[in-house]
C-alpha cells in the first residue's frame, strides 16, 4: 500500500508539472504552441486511465493552478479545459468505455466547461467574449468591403446583406460551438490515444468508417425539421426559426458524414484504390449538398446490400 500511495504522488506531481509545461506553451509561444494545445491533455489522460478519479479530479486542480502562478489569472480558463478533457478521456479508457462513448463525453465536457467559462465572463467580468468576437469580425469584415470598394469602386456586399450574414451567423452559434467542439475534440482524441497506447493504456478501436450507419432516428429528425421549414415558415429571429436553424446545421453535417461513408463503403466493395477515398471525403465540403442525399438514402433503404448484390453476381 505504501508502495502504491508513493507511486500515485510521484505521478501525480509529475503529471502536474507536465501538464502545466505544456499549457504555459500553449498560451504563450507562438507556432509550437499548436503541437502543445493538441497533447496538452495527454498526462491527466494518463494518470486518469491509470490512477482512480478521486486521485485524477485532485491533480487536475492542482494542474489548473500550478499555471496561474506561470501565466496570471486569463490561462485559468485555457487549462480548465483540457485539464477537463484529460480526466474525462482517462476516466473512460480506465473504465474500458467504446470509442464512441469516449468521443461522446469528450465533447460534451468540452462544451459544458465553454459555456461555464462563458457565463462567468458574463456575471462577474462583465464581458461576452462572443459578442465581442462578433463585432470585431464584424468590423474587418466592413474594413475589407471600403478597402474593395476604393480599389475597384464596386460594393462586393450591399450592408442589408451584411447585417443578414452576420445575424444568422448569430443565430447560428449554438450548432457552430456544438460542431466546433466535436471536430476539437476528434483531433484530440485521434492524435492522443496512439499515444497512450505506447505508453501501455488499453485504447479501444473504432469500426471502419465505411460501416458507420447512424441512428435511422436522424433521418426522422431531418424530415420533421424539414417540415416544419417547408409548411410552418418560421420567422426569421424567432425562438422556432432558430431551434430549426441550428438543428438543420447539426443534421446536415450528419447526413453528411453518412453520405461520404456510403461512398467509402461502395468504392472499398468495388477494390477502389486508396487516393479514390480521400478525394471523396474532400468533395464532402464542395459537394455536401449531395452527399446528405446520400446519407439519407442510405439511412432510408438499404442501399449496401443492394451494392453487395451486383458485386456478387
Amino acid at each position: 500500500m505504501p508502495n502504491n500511495q508513493t507511486k500515485r504522488l510521484a505521478n501525480g506531481a509529475m503529471m502536474v508539472a507536465l501538464f502545466s509545461i505544456l499549457i504555459t506553451i500553449a498560451f504563450y509561444v507562438p507556432i509550437i504552441s499548436v503541437v502543445a494545445t493538441i497533447f496538452a491533455p495527454l498526462p491527466l489522460a494518463w494518470y486518469s486511465a491509470k490512477f482512480d478519479r478521486s486521485a485524477s479530479i485532485l491533480v487536475a486542480i492542482l494542474g489548473c493552478i500550478i499555471p496561474f502562478f506561470l501565466g496570471g489569472l486569463l490561462i485559468v480558463p485555457f487549462a480548465l479545459i483540457f485539464a477537463s478533457i484529460g480526466v474525462v478521456m482517462g476516466e473512460a479508457l480506465r473504465l474500458k468505455k467504446s470509442k464512441v462513448y469516449l468521443l461522446l463525453s469528450s465533447t460534451i465536457t468540452v462544451l459544458i466547461t465553454f459555456a461555464l467559462q462563458y457565463v462567468i465572463s458574463i456575471k462577474l467580468f462583465e464581458t461576452d467574449f462572443i459578442k465581442e468576437a462578433m463585432q470585431i469580425m464584424r468590423e474587418s469584415y466592413e474594413k475589407s468591403i471600403e478597402l474593395s470598394q476604393n480599389l475597384t469602386g464596386q460594393t462586393p456586399i450591399d450592408s442589408k446583406t451584411l447585417n443578414l450574414m452576420f445575424d444568422t451567423m448569430q443565430m447560428a452559434l449554438p450548432a457552430s460551438i456544438t460542431m466546433g467542439a466535436f471536430f476539437f475534440t476528434f483531433i484530440i482524441i485521434s492524435t492522443n490515444l496512439p499515444v497512450l497506447k505506447r505508453l501501455g493504456v488499453n485504447i479501444p478501436k473504432f469500426n471502419a468508417f465505411k460501416n458507420l450507419r447512424l441512428p435511422r432516428s436522424v433521418l426522422w429528425y431531418y424530415l420533421i425539421v424539414l417540415s416544419i421549414n417547408l409548411f410552418i415558415s418560421p420567422e426569421t429571429g424567432t425562438t422556432l426559426y432558430v431551434i430549426c436553424l441550428n438543428l438543420s446545421l447539426v443534421l446536415w453535417l450528419l447526413l453528411t458524414i453518412q453520405g461520404a461513408s456510403l461512398i467509402h463503403f461502395c468504392l472499398d466493395a468495388f477494390g477502389s484504390p486508396s487516393f479514390l477515398k480521400v478525394l471523396a471525403t474532400v468533395m464532402a465540403v464542395p459537394l455536401y449538398s449531395f452527399y446528405v442525399l446520400l446519407g439519407i438514402l442510405d439511412l432510408g433503404f438499404d442501399i449496401r446490400s443492394f451494392v453487395k448484390g451486383k458485386i456478387q453476381k
